[in-house]
């Protein structure tokens, strides 16, 4: 092999590596929170650890004038989260790939995410409007973060078409959102350590849900008649939350 097609070769790999590193197999659920308080004491004693303090959040989303992304149920995030900038690309895994420990897909949601923090987050969001991607959505929360050890899956999680996207983490993960309509706690991880958490929790199962921040707005606004735009504690005082 010349020399310059071997360099090309070991920069593709290296590159295809790296992007690897960044993607994850996000699986998650939400629920509702009744009692704020009497579920984060419930926490230390079921293994986890504190992993953030409540910490306030701020998300835009961009997308194009045709909402090109939204209809292919991709998002294009930038978020700050306590000074710390973050850019997330997230996509639907394929359905059909899906198998193993996920009997019913539909129950939990996944997603394809690939992320990174970067230094200066105007200066990303000046890139993507200079490349056609405006500001479509504004949400924002109080988050905790918290986390467990969890074991492996057993079996393949993903089928032939994912083969390329690492594992899940040893550790999954269990935040508090403090949003302008109301609190929510969102588990990620392995969809049996996702069951048993909620089972050791007290939570129904019916009442958990996979809709993302911007749906629930959307279906509050339709409660509740408000003029709210984004989902933001100026555009939504505590006043005028209203829980369904």
């Amino acid at each position: 092999m010349p020399r310059r097609v071997h360099f090309l070769a070991v920069v593709f790999q290296l590159s295809s590596r790296i992007l690897c590193d960044m993607q994850t197999a996000e699986i998650e659920l939400k629920f509702p929170i009744a009692d704020l308080n009497r579920l984060q004491s419930q926490l230390p004693a079921l293994g986890f650890q504190l992993d953030t303090p409540r910490t306030f959040e701020q998300n835009t989303l961009y997308d194009t004038p045709s909402r090109a992304l939204r209809v292919s149920r991709q998002i294009l995030r930038v978020r700050n989260y306590g000074g710390v900038w973050t850019v997330t690309h997230k996509r639907p895994a394929e359905a059909a790939a899906i198998e193993g420990e996920i009997a019913a897909p539909a129950r939990y949601k996944v997603r394809i995410e690939t992320e990174t923090q970067v230094e200066d987050g105007p200066a990303l969001a000046a890139i993507f409007e200079q490349l056609g991607y405006a500001p479509v959505f504004r949400y924002e929360k109080f988050r905790t973060e918290w986390s467990q050890v969890t074991g492996t899956i057993d079996g393949p999680l993903f089928g032939k078409e994912l083969d390329a996207i690492p594992p899940l983490p040893a550790r999954s993960h269990l935040v508090i959102d403090e949003t302008p309509i109301g609190d929510f706690a969102e588990l990620e991880g392995p969809p049996a350590w996702i069951d048993t958490t909620l089972e050791r929790l007290g939570i129904d199962p019916a009442t958990c849900i996979t809709e993302s921040y911007g749906r629930l707005f959307l279906l509050w606004k339709e409660r509740t008649s408000s003029a709210a735009e984004n989902l933001t504690f100026d555009e939504i005082p505590v006043a005028e939350t209203v829980h369904a």
